[in-house]
């Protein structure tokens, strides 16, 4: 970003490169053979979180570049990857058609409306900016959140994420 006041798209995105990347860092560090296992029962299993994770950047590319979601017509989402090389690669390939749509988008239409249905029943209907935000970024993010907690319950190093972690006490100020 520019230190002259922010365009509109910046201040929508600003802080997207920041998250994939420290994303990408989390999904990492997690050890492909401890992807079935779970904290809880009524946990995910580590591989389903992590996919669910890898391919929440389609969700916000959906988010920005479609004008809603039929889940009547939608493809479902994987939800287990066969392994790490795997689970990169479906986030590596998510998270590069939502650059892509970003790349595109015209920051006037955050305000449109975008609408979930099922056929022809309109499940809701929310402003786009709120879909971004809250059902895709803040999603992932929260996720992400879990991912780090499976990795600290299974005694793997923490990536930092924002500033520090114990187990990597470097201040990070970006």
């Amino acid at each position: 970003m520019s230190t002259d006041s922010p365009s509109l798209k910046e201040i929508i995105f600003g802080d997207l490169e920041r998250e994939l990347a420290v994303t990408r860092k989390v999904l990492e560090r997690l050890p492909e053979e401890k992807f079935a296992w779970k904290p809880h029962e009524k946990s995910m299993n580590l591989g389903r979180l992590a996919m669910h994770v890898a391919t929440l950047p389609e969700w916000a590319r959906g988010a920005i570049a479609d004008e809603g979601l039929d889940m009547a017509t939608a493809p479902r989402p994987r939800t287990d990857p066969s392994d790490r090389k795997d689970l990169l690669e479906t986030f590596d390939q998510s998270a590069a058609a939502l650059r892509e749509a970003v790349g595109r988008f015209d920051a006037a239409a955050i305000c449109r409306p975008w609408t979930v249905r099922n056929g022809q029943h309109v499940m809701t209907t929310q402003p786009r900016s709120f879909v971004y935000r809250v059902w895709c970024l803040n999603h992932m993010i929260h996720h992400r959140g879990q991912l780090c907690l499976y990795l600290r319950l299974l005694n793997v190093p923490v990536p930092t994420v924002y500033f520090n972690s114990a187990d990597d006490p470097t201040w990070v100020f970006e």
